[in-house]
């Protein structure tokens, strides 16, 4: 799955991590979701924490645990990235989905896990929206994606 080799992408997109997602690392906007995916997973295999929560929607950012996402990060063997589907939808502010397998090995030992993430586009960049950190917001507020939608009819749906 995962070319072992430091100069190729741990994303397995096939490129080289200088071309890939390393300048996303450093600051350049993702230019799609599928792209921000990519480099979120390469910064698990790399240990970007900061990175991880700078990518994930700003209102959601506060809630994540950095200390577990270091730990998870730090204590696995990164085994590959499988990119199934990248789908743009329709309206404003842009969202998208992306499914994918990542695979990796703890002292558990193995595992794949499949999931269909939700993305959004705010001022020029994409975030992960995260499933797992509550926001607190109701239907008829503004979106805290930063777009002048109510959140009922912008982000809610992929939460």
């Amino acid at each position: 799955m995962n070319d072992a080799s430091p100069a190729n992408c741990p994303c397995c997109s096939g490129q080289r991590l200088s071309e890939c997602c390393q300048p996303l690392h450093a600051g350049k906007p993702a230019s799609t979701a599928q792209a921000l995916m990519r480099s979120r997973y390469a910064a698990y295999v790399l240990g970007l924490v900061d990175y991880l929560v700078a990518t994930t929607l700003p209102a959601q950012q506060p809630g994540l645990d950095q200390a577990a996402i270091a730990a998870w990060s730090s204590q696995s063997s990164w085994l590959g990235l499988e990119v199934e589907t990248h789908e743009l939808l329709e309206g404003q502010p842009a969202h998208a989905r992306v499914t994918f397998t990542a695979h990796w090995r703890d002292a558990q030992g193995t595992h794949a896990h499949r999931e269909n993430s939700a993305f959004v586009q705010s001022a020029g960049r994409w975030y992960f929206i995260d499933p797992t950190v509550a926001l607190k917001v109701n239907r008829n507020d503004p979106c805290p994606c930063g777009s002048a939608v109510k959140f009922k009819k912008c982000c809610a749906g992929f939460l």
